[in-house]
């Protein structure tokens, strides 16, 4: 069985091997990305295409799979006339609706 210190010189040994592979793994993805680059601008530039032709924004990574409205800030739907604060409708209610219709009033007071 190995004492402590054996298996704290292991765990050392092990921690720097994973570093080391991370470090590998980086590099391969950078050196695989710049490659692909290369081959996206070829093909732009011999196609004679441009970012906008692709339906991209320059500047912005084309997101696989995900939504178009993913993101985005939604229009409050209620205000609190009292104090200015306003909830989409989305998600928990915040305190100030609860207790507003825990006292008596309805949601659709607060409506904008």
């Amino acid at each position: 069985m190995s004492n402590y210190q054996e298996l704290l010189a292991q765990k050392a040994a092990l921690d720097k091997q994973a570093a080391d592979l991370e470090k590998q793994l980086q590099d391969a993805r950078r050196a695989e990305r710049a490659n692909v680059i290369a081959q996206i601008k070829s093909l732009l530039s011999e196609h004679g295409l441009t970012v906008a032709d692709l339906g991209l924004k320059p500047g912005k990574a084309a997101s696989a799979g995900a939504a178009p409205t993913a993101g985005r800030k939604v229009a409050p739907k209620y205000r609190n006339q009292a104090t200015g604060e306003t909830w989409t409708g989305r998600g928990l209610q915040p305190k100030w609706v609860q207790a507003a219709v825990a006292s008596g009033k309805k949601l659709e007071d607060f409506a904008i």
